[in-house]
């Protein structure tokens, strides 16, 4: 009787012997050309309404906090030399502080393409002023590099191109 007690016991005992456990960890690919990073992108649409926002209520330091400037900033227009952060700066407060009316602004064919930490955001501009009396018309190309910060996304390069004129 007590060599069968010590038998079972022993059973017991090694049945519940806990098993090491072996944890795989399998290591996630990140595809920067193909992954679509949804959240990402839904995060640089609200960016770009809210810019859209701060144009139409004439909110000049908001559009310019949109901006990452440093000495990475670069942007380009209507075929003239690269300029940076400060040139960058001083023609949107110029530009966006004296907009009297925003007659029209729309991105046409957007399109956001997201690598990560890093947005491109392209479209053709639809966008008419008025600067008192006058009308001004933008109809560019307009490239928008993102790069997502503690801060949320900021631009870090501008390029706008005339967009060509077809007949309708």
């Amino acid at each position: 009787m007590i060599f069968a007690f010590i038998m079972i016991f022993g059973i017991v005992i090694t049945g519940c012997k806990q098993k090491e456990q072996k944890i795989e960890v399998e290591e996630v690919k990140i595809d920067l050309v193909n992954d679509e990073f949804s959240e990402a992108k839904i995060e640089v649409m609200a960016l770009m309404n809210e810019l859209k926002q701060s144009i139409n209520d004439g909110d000049v330091n908001k559009i310019i906090s949109f901006h990452a400037y440093g000495p990475k900033f670069t942007e380009f227009k209507g075929g003239e030399k690269r300029v940076g952060s400060k040139e960058n700066e001083e023609f949107e407060r110029g530009i966006f502080g004296n907009i009297t009316e925003v007659v029209k602004f729309n991105y046409n064919d957007l399109k956001i393409a997201v690598y990560d930490n890093v947005a491109n955001v392209t479209f053709h501009s639809d966008f008419h002023f008025k600067f008192g009396e006058d009308d001004v018309v933008v109809n560019d190309q307009i490239t928008l590099l993102m790069v997502k910060t503690e801060n949320g996304w900021k631009c870090v390069h501008e390029h706008h191109s005339p967009l060509n004129k077809t007949e309708e």
